[in-house]
């Protein structure tokens, strides 16, 4: 039971990494990762950033070390100090990197350990979810934005709207 939720994790992990990375990739004019609908909502790169800062943050030395490092500057992830489409990427790819490190090497001995964070402790499963769950919020960010940017032309990253039924139908004949 305890390798099927560690593959879960893993799994899941990798499917936002993809999500948001599609979702960033039908971003054709670079200039769009910076929009923001106003001034509380985050551009696509103001969340890359906001991120790697917690990627980095959370998954650094994840076992022995607090999981808000001191170095963190949380505050500046949501300023828009990210400057081109290259560096955008180059942070998703480290803060997706930091965290499979640790995700793609979970065992059932790490998995039963504890992991502190702000100062509390917590179980790695709690915290290893609580950071899932974060990630797909700010996925979905990135996704939303995405799709104002891209209007008519974006492309479904899951099921396109009106396709569920053949979707289905599709999925099952593969279990037949």
């Amino acid at each position: 039971m305890i390798n099927e939720l560690i593959e879960s994790l893993q799994k899941r992990f990798h499917y936002y990494e993809n999500v948001g990375i599609r979702a960033i990739e039908q971003i054709k004019d670079e200039s769009k990762l910076f929009w923001q609908y106003n001034e509380q909502s985050n551009s696509i790169a103001i969340t890359v950033n906001h991120l790697h800062g917690n990627m980095l943050s959370r998954f650094t030395n994840f076992y022995t070390e607090d999981g808000e490092k001191p170095w963190r500057k949380r505050d500046a992830e949501f300023e828009n100090n990210i400057h081109s489409k290259k560096e955008l990427l180059e942070k998703w790819h480290e803060g997706w990197n930091t965290v499979f490190d640790v995700i793609d090497n979970l065992t059932p001995e790490k998995l039963n350990g504890t992991v502190t964070i702000r100062n509390e402790q917590h179980s790695v499963i709690d915290a290893i979810n609580r950071q899932l769950t974060h990630y797909a919020y700010h996925i979905g960010e990135i996704v939303y934005t995405a799709k104002m940017i891209c209007g008519n032309d974006w492309q479904s990253l899951t099921i396109p709207k009106g396709k569920s039924e053949e979707f289905n139908r599709k999925m099952m004949q593969k279990k037949k």
